[in-house]
């Protein structure tokens, strides 16, 4: 256990100050985009993370898992069938991405280059991936963490630089703005490919043994597939989220351009702040699905349980501490982007939003490790309709608006805690007050 702490505790710390830059980025992108422009590119991220989640395939959390139960002697066959598998599929897509992008009407609104620029993520994301699950599975945090942190220090100087070195209209910040997140994914998989070749050909000077290619896909596939599709639903929502809430506030009496700037500050200010203290959330499930996935495989639920109820302690703490101190200081938090007493308000609001996020990461994390991926899954779907359905009932209602989409927000992010806890506590024997019981897996 103390390695994984370990890995918590160096996540956690480079995540803090990478938030931190976070901050800064959001900082500049509000005062050179302004709040309209802040907002469109607030709109088009969620389409730019459809199409890196794609470009993924969840291969971090497939390989990361199938390392972390296998022995070290398997490791170097394990990599060959996924770099293998990344190859094939990277072409197809990169085929497919090529051929459909420019029909896609979310670009229409953005300048040309914006298409192209997010078809480079296709084969940067595939090949970083393979990377990071390798790392992941091996725990070895460090070259994870510093990869994060770097992303976030070459995009806040790419930033800083371009905009305070040069003048541009709207339409050119935008793809600067766009440009710069863009170029610190490829800086990061030059440093993990180069992290990865030192360790690979490490792995060819000690003993190994074959497993059978049909096994490995087997494996990968089973936890990619369903993995893939849950984060699939999640980025296709979240990609289509802005338009329901632009919608519904159109629908309020707000116009287009009112709208817009009101979906800006909930996301570009109340939720940047809202999930600063996510980094340890983050951290958790990183460390998490290696750790449950190899305990799980040993059927130590003993370790199991006080995995979970140490995660759940720990997330309470920082999560109390955290929205409290969002409650009573948002005005002075809200300020650093905007003068606005709105986006303040939403940053209230959202408290519940938050806490609830902060349990969701780690609880998915249990999710997959015990092979529950499926579970995880519909519950998503269930929170996201329910979550969704109150977005537009509430928030086309004039006397609501905003504050009903925020209602909707926090119920779904409720009740899919409530669902993924009372789930991981019955498979692992706790009941929902973390009482110890016999998991149903032992009974028989």
């Amino acid at each position: 256990m103390a390695v994984y702490y370990k890995g918590i505790f160096f996540l956690a710390a480079t995540a803090f100050l990478g938030e931190g830059i976070e901050v800064l980025v959001n900082m500049i992108l509000a005062r050179e985009l302004g709040s309209h422009g802040l907002g469109l590119y607030m709109s088009i991220l969620p389409t730019v993370f459809l199409i890196v989640l794609l470009s993924s395939f969840e291969l971090p959390v497939s390989i990361s898992k199938f390392v972390a139960e296998r022995e070290e002697r398997y490791h170097r066959n394990i990599l060959y069938h996924a770099i293998t598998l990344t190859i094939v599929f990277t072409s197809i897509l990169l085929l497919a991405g090529t051929a459909l992008i420019p029909f896609i009407p979310v670009f229409d609104a953005y300048h040309p280059y914006i298409r192209w620029l997010v078809l480079l993520l296709i084969p940067v994301i595939s090949f970083t991936s393979v990377a990071r699950g390798y790392f992941m599975g091996n725990q070895h945090m460090g070259k994870i963490a510093i990869s994060n942190f770097l992303r976030k220090v070459v995009q806040l100087g790419l930033l800083f630089a371009l905009f305070r070195f040069f003048k541009f209209n709207a339409e050119t910040s935008l793809l600067v703005a766009l440009g710069t997140l863009i170029g610190s994914e490829v800086v990061v998989f030059l440093y993990l490919i180069y992290m990865f070749m030192i360790q690979y050909h490490h792995l060819k000077r000690q003993p190994f043994s074959n497993l059978n290619r049909k096994l490995v896909r087997k494996n990968l596939m089973a936890v990619s597939i369903p993995t893939t599709s849950m984060r699939l639903f999640s980025a296709f929502t979240g990609a289509i989220q802005p338009f329901i809430i632009k919608a519904a506030l159109v629908h309020a009496g707000l116009t287009h351009t009112a709208a817009t700037e009101q979906f800006g500050m909930l996301m570009g200010v109340a939720m940047s702040i809202g999930f600063f203290p996510a980094f340890i959330a983050h951290s958790l499930l990183i460390v998490l699905i290696p750790a449950v996935s190899k305990t799980h495989s040993e059927r130590d639920y003993p370790s199991l349980r006080k995995m979970l109820q140490q995660v759940m302690v720990l997330t309470f703490v920082y999560g109390i501490a955290a929205v409290t101190i969002f409650y009573f200081f948002a005005p002075e938090l809200t300020s650093l982007f905007f003068k606005s007493e709105t986006s303040a308000i939403y940053l209230q609001l959202l408290w519940p939003f938050f806490l609830f996020h902060y349990f969701i990461m780690p609880l998915q994390a249990f999710m997959i490790g015990l092979d529950m991926i499926k579970e995880a899954f519909f519950h998503i779907i269930w929170s996201t309709v329910i979550g969704f359905a109150l977005i537009l009932w509430l928030g086309s209602m004039y006397e609501w608006r905003m504050n009903g989409v925020i209602i909707g927000m926090n119920t779904g992010s409720v009740l899919l805690f409530l669902m993924h806890y009372a789930t991981v506590c019955k498979k692992i024997g706790l009941t929902f007050f973390m009482k110890g019981t016999i998991p149903k897996t032992m009974e028989h």
